[in-house]
């Protein structure tokens, strides 16, 4: 388990070390076996998606299918108060997308305007978790949206710019999380 009030320890769970031992044998199993074709299929897909294949992999291998989405924060994207439209380097990352997965926003202010401001960029908006909301209600906000387009939570992939953000994750049970200053290739 990790998460939200997850210390990072141990798990205690009965058979965690079996479980650990049999996954890492059955992967070791699998990837000599993988046929060149399947993995020449997936190299080509991370590409489409503007991932390095690694990144791609051990997402697509831990959640068990394909990434389908992206589901992208306010503060990933660039936005603040003042700003609703995406910048240039964000929004080209965006549109090289388009028709590889769907792009989702999760903002904390007016989600119809940043839509309507970025509308060739992201196919929908909702407005992102407050701070002060319950686990359950951020849960419940993020798989609406996510409900609403049809997603498989484990196909969606989350992209934060901070760590309470990167923790909408676990909340909402998506594939994984990518930081944003990696998904945009920002120079820092």
């Amino acid at each position: 388990m990790s998460g939200i009030g997850h210390n990072g320890g141990p798990s205690f769970e009965a058979g965690h070390g079996f479980r650990k031992l049999a996954w890492s044998k059955a992967r070791k199993a699998l990837l000599p076996a993988l046929p060149l074709e399947v993995v020449r299929v997936r190299v080509a897909r991370a590409e489409r998606l503007g991932l390095p294949y690694r990144t791609y992999a051990t997402i697509r291998a831990t959640a068990g299918r394909d990434i389908v989405a992206f589901l992208f924060s306010g503060n990933a994207l660039g936005l603040t108060a003042r700003r609703i439209a995406i910048p240039t380097v964000e929004a080209d990352r965006l549109e090289g997308l388009s028709g590889a997965a769907v792009r989702l926003g999760a903002v904390y202010r007016a989600p119809e305007a940043v839509l309507a401001a970025n509308a060739a960029r992201l196919e929908a908006t909702a407005e992102a978790p407050a701070m002060s909301v319950s686990w359950g209600a951020a849960r419940a906000r993020l798989r609406g949206l996510l409900h609403a387009h049809r997603l498989p939570l484990d196909g969606v992939v989350l992209v934060a710019a901070t760590g309470i953000e990167a923790e909408w994750c676990a909340t909402a049970g998506l594939a994984g999380t990518i930081p944003a200053e990696r998904f945009f290739d920002r120079q820092t």
